[in-house]
């Protein structure tokens, strides 16, 4: 269980917004607190993965992939692969996926839950993602496209309310970030 404390302290403090949050804040919890294994994909059933909410220097963009196996526009981020430090595997995914060499985490907290099915490929079944989301800045806007993504892009946050970019997560996610913007400096 000491190797899951960590996971479980930020989900202890974070702050959902609604029901939905709320229910997934308490399903990632039981999951994590039921499978030892919880941070690795061995887990057959699902596992934690870390993505990031990367934004650019002047926050008003952030750099979204599409991603090769998925074939959506996401935010990045990827597996744990047995890594129980959740910031450090998104901090580890944004300079893997982007190129981009100076990054810094803007907030220690966990700003999103996600939970989402991965559809079967090839000999992996079907299962379920995990997903504890950092803001996170990018310091330069110069990126190179990694060979999981297929493209990247700097998107405005506000288009991913209604663009064609857009699904319900990363609408979330915009929502999320122009009302604490708003509220507070971070």
């Amino acid at each position: 269980m000491s190797h899951r404390k960590t996971l479980l302290n930020l989900l202890e403090n974070y702050k959902p917004e609604n029901f939905l949050e709320s229910r997934a804040q308490k399903l990632i919890r039981d999951f994590v607190e039921k499978n030892s294994n919880c941070f690795s994909r061995s887990n057959l059933a699902g596992h934690i993965t870390a993505s990031c909410w990367l934004l650019s220097p002047d926050r008003t963009q952030v750099l979204l992939t599409h991603h090769k196996k998925i074939g959506r526009w996401l935010q990045l981020g990827g597996h744990c692969d047995g890594d129980p430090d959740v910031r450090h595997v998104a901090l580890k995914e944004a300079y893997e996926e982007s190129g981009i060499k100076n990054i810094k985490i803007l907030h220690e907290q966990i700003f999103d839950l996600d939970i989402h099915t991965i559809a079967q490929h090839k000999n992996t079944s079907a299962h379920e993602h995990y997903d504890i989301r950092f803001v996170l800045q990018a310091l330069d806007n110069n990126f190179s496209i990694s060979s999981e993504s297929i493209d990247l892009r700097w998107v405005k946050i506000s288009d991913l309310i209604t663009g064609d970019l857009t699904n319900d997560s990363l609408a979330r996610m915009a929502h999320k970030w122009l009302k604490q913007k708003n509220i507070t400096k971070i």
